[in-house]
């Protein structure tokens, strides 16, 4: 049995950026040691963009590191919600821009008929993922998997053997504009040798905390702790 996730609440939100930061750059290092390389699955977001400023400052080994997304909207890149956008306009401003870069968004129209290109795009990341790093929203959803959207069930399915899949998630709030989405699959984050959920603030804090009485279809971020002593969930609740 897995042991219990640890949860980290730091007294203010610069130190939980430092800690972060410091933990995603001790796992590219050890990885690159020890094999010669390393993968970062990253989120976008407001949560994790301090995070991302502070490692391009950083002198890792980024010609060696190879940089992909948890998920998506499917915008092109440059425009306003792309999460490559959101990584050109923070990660890659740095020393980060170093990296190997592998996006989700494909030529194609939506992304159930972009799905098949992207996964093979992933396929030239070195797998399981050195580190996932994850955010949440006050509707308890994580990655691109949210509470009633469609492929949701087949997302979170940990049997389902793809690495990523398109949502839909019209009808859902949190979504805004954008409903369609293309994320890793759970069983695909699951297998990451570490995942960092960051969930900045009292808010935030206590729907995860809310999340363990829920179902994962309820609120999917619920999935992640059962990855264990391989999940670190920081927050700045005080």
């Amino acid at each position: 049995m897995s042991s219990r996730f640890a949860y980290k609440n730091f007294t203010s939100r610069e130190k939980m950026v430092t800690n972060a930061a410091d933990q995603i750059a001790r796992a590219v290092n050890s990885a690159v040691t020890v094999k010669g390389h390393a993968s970062l699955m990253l989120s976008g977001g407001s949560s994790p963009k301090p995070v991302y400023l502070a490692l391009t400052q950083m002198d890792l080994p980024w010609n060696k590191v190879t940089i992909g997304l948890v998920d998506d909207r499917w915008i092109e890149r440059g425009k306003p919600g792309s999460n490559e956008t959101f990584l050109d306009e923070s990660l890659f401003k740095g020393k980060a821009k170093a990296a190997t870069f592998i996006g989700l968004k494909t030529g194609a129209a939506k992304p159930a008929e972009g799905v098949s290109e992207a996964e093979e795009k992933l396929a030239s990341i070195a797998k399981p993922f050195d580190v996932c790093v994850m955010g949440m929203g006050l509707d308890g959803h994580t990655a691109s998997w949210f509470p009633n959207s469609k492929g949701l069930e087949e997302a979170l399915d940990i049997q389902n053997p793809n690495t990523v899949i398109a949502i839909d998630a019209a009808g859902c709030p949190v979504a805004g504009d954008h409903p369609e989405r293309i994320t890793l699959t759970l069983s695909a984050v699951m297998a990451s040798k570490q995942i960092i959920l960051m969930i900045p603030g009292a808010e935030k804090s206590n729907v995860f905390k809310d999340s363990a009485h829920k179902s994962v279809y309820e609120a999917p971020v619920k999935a992640l702790r059962a990855a264990g002593e391989r999940l670190t969930v920081m927050t700045d609740e005080s």
